[in-house]
């Protein structure tokens, strides 16, 4: 993990999504990542799949609506917005490549209100098969001094996911997301779980309310390096905001020693039979 400022004050939002209307999901951002900045976040998160929606019929019918890419002139006011507050911004879309394929993506937007394609989902869920083409590489942000590993919802579910992103520096693990009500008890284990087994802080923002024909289940929170809670969204839209302390993921790791403690291999396995 790369030396730099302490500590990293990060923003997580959780809030709902208008299927298809780009636009209207710009102005809202917009208007959390004010919120953010006026609460001194450096960086702020969105939920996956915000400024398009997460809804497959919508997706699959409206593409060109839908995708955006890191020119679309609809994003503009991303841009303005993080210029003025001086901020950092994720927020998931459905981004178009210029060969023409689509991806389940993170953008990324720099203070300087650039902004790029920062990761594509690599563990796509469902529908998403049918829809998007998944990410061939893992990302990493760098901010602050801060390595930050980039994840989008499904790829949280896969600890070998949060493991390369901990191996190649990451002191944080940001996983925006989008769960339908009824998976709220599997998304909290996941995430506490991968902040435990890498001793890495996790950030998520979660999709919340009706979008489409689905409904969402929040689950906005950030996660210690020993997987406890340090705040959450327990219902409705909202906000979290909370330092992240270098010295709390140093000591996470000298008491939990996994990645001193992992054997290069587990070697073959034996089956025992028992009659």
């Amino acid at each position: 993990m790369m030396g730099g400022a302490d500590p990293l004050r990060v923003a997580a939002v959780q809030a709902e999504s208008v299927a298809g209307d780009v636009e209207r999901n710009v102005a809202v951002a917009v208007d959390w990542i004010v919120r953010a900045v006026s609460e001194g976040a450096a960086l702020v998160v969105l939920p996956e799949l915000f400024l398009s929606g997460y809804d497959p019929a919508t997706l699959r019918d409206d593409a060109g609506g839908c995708d955006v890419t890191p020119k679309d002139s609809r994003l503009e006011p991303l841009s303005a917005a993080a210029r003025a507050g001086g901020a950092g911004v994720l927020v998931g879309a459905s981004v178009r490549e210029p060969e023409g394929a689509r991806s389940l993506a993170l953008l990324s937007i720099a203070r300087d209100g650039h902004i790029v394609t920062a990761y594509r989902k690599q563990h796509l869920w469902n529908q998403e098969r049918e829809i998007f083409a998944p990410g061939g590489d893992g990302a990493s942000l760098l901010l602050d001094g801060w390595n930050l590993g980039l994840a989008i919802c499904y790829d949280g579910c896969f600890p070998e996911h949060a493991r390369a992103a901990a191996d190649a520096g990451a002191g944080v693990y940001v996983c925006p997301s989008a769960y339908v009500v009824g998976s709220e008890h599997r998304r909290d284990l996941y995430y506490a779980a991968r902040a435990l087994d890498t001793g890495t802080y996790v950030v998520v923002a979660g999709l919340v309310g009706a979008c489409g024909q689905l409904e969402f289940s929040g689950g906005t929170a950030v996660y210690d390096p020993q997987g406890r809670t340090l705040d959450r969204v327990e219902a409705g839209e909202g906000l979290v905001v909370v330092d992240l302390d270098r010295a709390v993921i140093a000591e996470a790791r000298r008491i939990n020693p996994y990645e001193q403690d992992r054997p290069a291999s587990l070697g073959g396995r034996n089956t025992l039979a028992v009659e």
